[in-house]
């Protein structure tokens, strides 16, 4: 498809509500078509595939959908299936569930499946993921670290990602589990990216021109380290906390975003079906 404009990336802080209102999955299920749409459900982050399969099955076939598969790829060999990745490509949505983001990245970094994914969003399609899932979207994530603790270089690792979103590092069930020490230790050593830090029952919705909306009932926190003035984190031993000065830190509800490309907070009105019909840059 070439020569369309670049997809939609719906990252979701996981523990998305997948019983009531269903607000984000509907989402999801609008932009990539309605009634009209094929979702490709990848279970490679989970230990529990066919359960995964079978719950996201019902919900966007509860919605509408004309059709909903599993991929269920273990194994890197799997990840150059022909078959796989042709349905991929035919697909209107490619969703990522929940588990061990380091499985998706090292199952599916560098192959063809991959490839696919990444050829898929550059020319229109909606990718969607949730907790690890979401985390796997930026060029660099994290894979483990400690909650609710201050920041420490010690409660931080981090692994290259699939590269959807480049320039940011995304952390999920973020306030849920009090997770802003290990993205502020994570922006201390890569000040240069944007440190995205996504509640549960939450969404980041990164359009093309790459600014995001939220949608959900928890904030998108954002982590902007390029104006540090000092940080130990190179000098500190791995058990002590780190100091860092003139961090930037914005909060963002429902109704608000950020322009990845210009740093700033955006004030948005959305209408019903999730699309972004306003929006006024907050110039202060």
């Amino acid at each position: 498809m070439p020569g369309l404009k670049r997809g939609t990336l719906v990252i979701i802080g996981g523990a998305e509500d997948k019983t009531a209102d269903k607000r984000i999955l509907k989402i999801v299920y609008k932009m990539s078509g309605g009634d009209n749409s094929t979702v490709a459900v990848v279970t490679t982050a989970t230990n529990s595939p066919y359960k995964a399969e079978k719950q996201y099955n019902e919900i966007f076939k509860s919605l509408g959908s004309k059709a909903v598969y599993g991929i269920n790829i273990t194994d890197r060999s799997q990840a150059d299936d022909n078959r796989l990745i042709k349905q991929i490509r035919e697909c209107d949505c490619i969703f990522f569930v929940g588990g061990d983001q380091l499985r998706i990245s090292s199952i599916l970094g560098g192959t063809e499946f991959h490839k696919a994914v990444l050829d898929g969003y550059e020319n229109g399609k909606i990718i969607a993921g949730t907790s690890a899932g979401a985390s796997m979207m930026s060029q660099v994530m994290v894979v483990e670290g400690k909650d609710d603790e201050a920041p420490r270089k010690c409660t931080l690792k981090m692994a290259p990602g699939m590269g959807l979103l480049q320039g940011v590092i995304i952390d999920q069930h973020f306030n849920q589990r009090g997770r802003i020490g290990r993205l502020l230790a994570a922006v201390a050593q890569n000040p240069g990216i944007i440190g995205i830090g996504i509640d549960e029952d939450t969404a980041a919705i990164v359009d093309g021109d790459l600014t995001f909306r939220v949608a959900g009932s928890g904030v998108v926190t954002v982590v902007d380290g390029r104006d540090i003035t000092f940080t130990n984190v190179s000098e500190q031993n791995s058990e002590e906390p780190l100091a860092i000065t003139n961090v930037k830190i914005h909060v963002f509800p429902e109704g608000y975003g950020f322009n990845l490309t210009t740093k700033q907070g955006i004030i948005q009105k959305d209408d019903e079906e999730g699309k972004n019909i306003e929006v006024e840059e907050d110039k202060k």
